[in-house]
């Protein structure tokens, strides 16, 4: 599946409901070493009490698909007005995922999410009927605090570009999992910066940006 400009003719809440699929099939493979950590702690109702958990971690990122909506459509329109602004907003969202790579608090939720045990003692304290759902937004947020910009490079490289989603797929795994994740987190940064320069000599580095995929989608 190629990329494609901005909401691909989605409303908002088509887009969402994507963007939540999406979010599934890329982000829980990356929360699975709490995920099972967490399944160990449970002692009952392990079924039930476990998409509890999945339900409060994938809220997170539903809700994210409120400015990732906007985030497309801005996109989209940019690349409609004139392909020069499409490639200035490119730009930005490659140059804001290089700083963003570099933060302290990137850093701070990537350390989270490589060293579930800190969460495990914290999510250990919860009560009641909601613990799980808890549990799982208390997960979620420090992935979404460790990954949005990296999910944001969607609008750049089309919103259902498959390649794109495997890619960045894999992008996170490896910053969480990897011995190394930490510097690999800084080489990313390096390659953002790379895109965020090469962009402007060549658009097609931005296809989700390139006014070209918005005459095809208008000639089809």
């Amino acid at each position: 599946m190629g990329s494609m400009p901005g909401t691909m003719g989605m409303d908002a809440a088509a887009f969402m409901i994507m963007w939540t699929l999406m979010m599934t099939a890329m982000m829980l493979p990356s929360a699975a070493p709490f995920a099972s950590m967490y399944a160990r702690t449970i002692v009952r109702h392990r079924s039930r009490r476990l998409t509890a958990f999945a339900a409060g971690y994938l809220v997170v990122w539903s809700a994210a698909g409120a400015p990732a909506y906007a985030l497309a459509w801005l996109s989209g329109e940019a690349a409609d007005a004139a392909p020069t602004l499409g490639t200035v907003v490119a730009v930005v969202i490659f140059a804001a995922c290089g700083i963003y790579q570099l933060t302290p608090l990137k850093y701070r939720c990537l350390s989270q999410c490589r060293s579930p045990i800190s969460q495990i003692v914290v999510v250990s304290s919860f009560q009641g009927p909601f613990r799980d759902i808890r549990a799982g937004l208390h997960n979620g947020r420090y992935c979404f605090g460790c990954c949005w910009s990296l999910m944001a490079l969607m609008a750049a490289f089309g919103f259902m570009n498959l390649w794109a989603m495997v890619g960045l797929a894999a992008v996170v795994a490896v910053e969480k999992h990897w011995v190394r994740g930490a510097m690999f987190g800084r080489a990313v940064a390096a390659v953002a910066f790379g895109l965020a320069i090469g962009v402007i000599f060549e658009p097609g580095l931005a296809p989700g940006l390139d006014g070209a995929g918005s005459v095809i989608m208008a000639m089809g």
